[in-house]
């Protein structure tokens, strides 16, 4: 009986090392990443039948397990993933946002600088300091569009080295878990009982692989984690490895992509593919905002370069002659496939500024048909030839295409920073403009008058060399004498006729009569052979100023989006767009950290460690000791007893 009570005390002894020794070990990593609390886990030993009954045998410590909730942990994991994805995302458009929110850097103050001197310049058109400060404005605003350009493609780049970094912590963390779960199955199979510290180890390391990619864990039978990435592409199976790479884009060798490495090839995904993490971020931050701002203010570049260009195009410079480029034209941007197998090559004009949007471009050839889609509503329109124009883009092509061919085309994305003045000399601005005089004949015995004739946006492209007369004639109560190669449209109460080139015109009085680029109104009532002479002046005095009013004007007219908006409103809503998104994703964002910390909060409340509950076991478990060691003295004590009485 001596050796029996002997032999419960030492169990019990043990029992109690084991749990100080537990205890500690949870004190000790209570603020261990990814630490779960363990507890042992006791049970009786077999009671031995004496035929008056069972006696205990005292206690056995079965295991030693690990307070682990798999549910909630697969909730953190989810959140935490999603947390990620909108942080990032936040924090890119953040400083995209912090870049255009600057009043002084933004392009609206260089905006209006640029215009502001162009009514200077209107005041005094021959000034040379004053065309000098124009042109100096002009730069400016060549300037500010390069360095927010410039800035864009930083935040580009910035991208690009994220994803990099974001795959290689992806495939390192799934070499890491690939080796826990061979040390764990291992160890599972060889004794029974679990690793815990291994396992949590593994289990941060999902944690950790969750702010890169959404993650999805599958546990096995024998210990091990399968786990997926994504939607649901495998990543690490047992104790293999599948990785993620990045590539060059296959249009864009400045574009990085991410791709997903099986046994055979690698494919490329997108934001969708991988939902869930910084990577996810990343992506859907690039496509779905950068390429579309870095085009928007491209559009706004081309859209100015184009109708200040063609309104410049209309007057004539201090020496006479007409008007030539102010910015140069920015290119498209054409990428061919590394895939196409043809020979062609593809190139983009842009024909058309107000046309322009702010959308890329696909073009692919399967042998008959050329379809290109705009990307962004996916509309597709189909040719059987090139050239062709769409949205201001003219497209054209040299032979050797080959079916399967596809093309990328961005018309404004590097627009902003390709933004340049065309002319340096003050003396090119042409602020003057094709004046044109009318007067009726001092012959004339009616009373009809006619205005000073207007010229369009289109006069400079012809502009009138010599005077033409018009002439009168009371029975058909016609005009005749116009330019005999141009058509004439009259204009009366909001009706217009258009007559044929060399057709008598009738007269209406008090309608605008337009031909050759210019229009002018007569009213009154003529006689009969009344004449009524245009005269062309090409000489600019100094104080000739009626183009440069002109250009002033095209400040707030409709010049961007199909002529329906102007520079500055076309800027505000970007300004407004990326304000709108972010302060989006800074309350989406809150919402998800908060989710994060709540669900958390309870995976902690179950697994986390509890000092003031460690230490009360730790009292618990020296009292065990210290009784179970009295229970070995009186075991011993007893033990004597016996010997003495057998002497």
């Amino acid at each position: 009986m001596g050796t029996n009570i002997f032999n419960i005390g030492q169990s019990a002894l043990n029992a109690a090392q084991v749990g100080i020794s537990t205890a500690g070990h949870n004190i000790a990593n209570a603020s261990t990443a990814g630490y779960s609390r363990q507890v042992v886990v006791q049970t009786t030993a077999g009671a031995q039948n004496y035929g008056y009954g069972y006696v205990g045998q005292g206690t056995e410590v079965s295991t030693i397990k690990r307070i682990y909730n798999e549910l909630l942990a697969k909730q953190v994991t989810n959140t935490q993933s999603n947390s990620s994805r909108i942080n990032t995302y936040n924090a890119e458009m953040s400083k995209i946002d912090n870049m255009l929110a600057d009043s002084s850097a933004g392009l609206s103050p260089v905006l209006q600088d640029f215009f502001s001197s162009i009514h200077d310049l209107t005041a005094n058109p021959s000034d040379a300091s004053t065309r000098q400060a124009m042109l100096s404005t002009a730069q400016s605003l060549a300037n500010r569009f390069h360095s927010m350009g410039e800035r864009l493609g930083e935040i580009r780049d910035s991208v690009n080295s994220q994803l990099t970094s974001s795959v290689n912590l992806v495939n390192s963390y799934a070499s890491q878990i690939a080796e826990l779960n061979d040390i764990i199955e291992k160890s599972v199979s060889g004794n029974g009982n679990p690793p815990n510290d291994l396992m949590d180890q593994r289990d941060q390391l999902i944690a950790e692989l969750s702010k890169e990619t959404k993650t999805t864990v599958v546990p096995q039978s024998g210990g091990s984690y399968n786990v997926l990435i994504g939607n649901g592409l495998p990543l690490v199976i047992g104790i293999n490895t599948l990785s993620l790479t990045t590539v060059k884009s296959p249009t864009d060798a400045n574009r990085l992509e991410v791709a997903y490495k099986s046994q055979t090839n690698s494919t490329i995904l997108n934001g969708d593919s991988l939902a869930g993490g910084t990577i996810s971020g990343l992506l859907q931050f690039r496509a779905n905002s950068l390429d579309g701002i870095q085009n928007q203010l491209g559009q706004i570049a081309v859209a100015l370069t184009g109708t200040f260009n063609t309104q410049h195009a209309q007057g004539l410079d201090s020496n006479g002659n007409p008007g030539g480029a102010f910015f140069t034209m920015p290119v498209p941007t054409v990428a061919a496939s590394t895939a196409n197998t043809g020979t062609a090559t593809l190139s983009g004009t842009i024909t058309d500024a107000t046309a322009i949007t702010s959308s890329n471009y696909r073009l692919q050839y399967d042998g008959t048909n050329y379809k290109i889609t705009r990307l962004s509503d996916k509309s597709v329109q189909s040719f059987t030839s090139l050239p062709q124009t769409l949205d201001g883009v003219t497209l054209s092509a040299t032979a050797g295409m080959a079916a399967g061919d596809d093309f990328l085309i961005k018309p404004t994305a590097n627009a902003a920073t390709t933004f340049n003045l065309a002319i340096s000399d003050i003396n090119k601005i042409a602020m003057g403009g094709y004046t044109l005089s009318a007067a009726a004949n001092s012959g004339n015995t009616g009373s009809a008058t006619i205005s000073t004739p207007v010229t369009s946006s289109t006069y400079a492209a012809s502009p009138l060399s010599t005077p033409f007369s018009l002439t009168y004639a009371s029975g058909t109560n016609q005009l005749t004498g116009f330019p005999a190669t141009e058509a004439v449209t009259v204009t009366s109460g909001g009706t217009t006729t258009t007559y044929a080139a060399g057709s008598p015109v009738t007269y209406t009085s008090g309608a605008t009569i337009s031909v050759a680029g210019m229009s002018f109104v007569m009213s009154g009532t003529p006689a009969n052979t009344d004449q009524f002479t245009i005269t062309p002046n090409t000489t600019v005095s100094p104080g000739n100023n009626q183009n440069g009013l002109l250009l002033a004007g095209l400040q707030n007219l409709g010049t961007v989006n199909n002529s329906s908006t102007s520079y500055a409103s076309a800027f505000g809503q970007i300004v407004s767009s990326v304000g709108n998104k972010t302060r989006e994703l800074q309350v989406t964002g809150a919402a998800e950290e908060h989710a994060l910390s709540i669900v958390t909060a309870a995976q902690q409340s179950e697994s986390g460690v509890n000092l003031d509950e460690e230490a009360t076991n730790l009292l618990r478990y020296q009292q065990a000791y210290q009784a179970a060691g009295k229970m070995m003295q009186i075991a011993s004590q007893l033990f004597d007893v016996l010997l003495s009485i057998k002497q």
